[in-house]
């Protein structure tokens, strides 16, 4: 293992979790990332307004946005409308999520686990058809705050059905931080996913991707500055910080193709942009390169 992915959400799965930001900023802060050499970003969610009106203005920022060849950007879509408009956007990568948890998934998509997963098997060809591919995130899959414990087998009949369906990847959401690493080792045996989207909100997103890491996953979420969580879910700020990831990752020998500095520099600009301290470590202390 020499090459690990990482996935940028600040745009969406930070920003939704703040007060609304305007579009200039948002477009900003995209173009800005797109030049740490940061591969792969998640731009926006195409949600309706009253829901999330943070993420009210997709089209228009991503309308705004430049486009780089080297970058795939995704967008995260709750149904079958939010597709359509993902579709007419011009997204090719399209990510939906399914809770684990059927309490989360009534407080975040006012419908049943079952209720969307019916819902996926239709959104699958729709998606196909347009040329995109479909991406199926497992929210509350170490945890619910509201459930407790979730079974790994209940997370594994997900994925079965989703597979089956023709789901292009699977991630797995640790949507409060509840996950450790033995509970990553305990899901992770019974059924392994594309991508990990990990938080910090109790301090164990580093240590989680490093026993994913062990485990042969090599895909995985985070977000500059650690902005970010679910409004639907008590406790859930705190996603594992982009900068810590590269930091650590770089540290022992892995290739993330972005570039360490120049992505502590976006991570102070969010910053200012929120008007907030933002709970990253490397964001503190830079590099360990840094010396005094």
């Amino acid at each position: 293992m020499s090459a690990i992915s990482i996935r940028e959400v600040a745009p969406r799965d930070g920003l939704q979790n703040e007060e609304p930001v305007p579009a200039d900023s948002k477009v900003q802060l995209i173009d800005a990332l797109g030049g740490t050499g940061v591969r792969r970003i998640e731009a926006v969610s195409f949600v309706h307004p009253r829901a999330i009106p943070q993420m009210a203005d997709a089209d228009e920022v991503w309308a705004r946005v430049t486009k780089r060849p080297d970058i795939r950007y995704s967008a995260l879509i709750p149904n079958t409308r939010g597709a359509q408009r993902a579709i007419a956007a011009g997204f090719r990568e399209i990510e939906v999520v399914v809770s684990a948890s059927d309490t989360h998934n009534r407080r975040n998509l006012n419908r049943s686990t079952e209720e969307s997963l019916d819902d996926i098997t239709g959104l699958i060809p729709l998606v196909h058809e347009a040329g995109a591919t479909l991406e199926v995130i497992v929210a509350t899959s170490f945890g619910c705050p509201f459930e407790g414990d979730i079974d790994p087998d209940r997370v594994a009949g997900i994925v079965a059905r989703v597979r089956a369906d023709g789901a292009d990847r699977i991630a797995f959401g640790d949507t409060t931080g509840m996950a450790t690493p033995r509970r990553v080792r305990d899901l992770l045996s019974a059924v392994r996913p594309d991508l990990l989207h990990f938080h910090n909100t109790r301090g164990t997103g580093l240590a989680n991707i490093l026993t994913a890491l062990d485990l042969g996953v090599t895909e995985f979420d985070a977000s500059v500055g650690g902005i970010g969580g679910c409004p639907y879910a008590p406790g859930a700020s705190g996603n594992v910080a982009t900068e810590e990831v590269v930091h650590m990752l770089h540290d022992m020998g892995l290739d993330t193709g972005i570039d360490l500095d120049a992505l502590i520099e976006v991570a102070e600009s969010a910053e200012k942009l929120l008007g907030k301290q933002l709970p990253s470590g490397v964001l503190r202390a830079g590099p360990r390169t840094r010396t005094v």
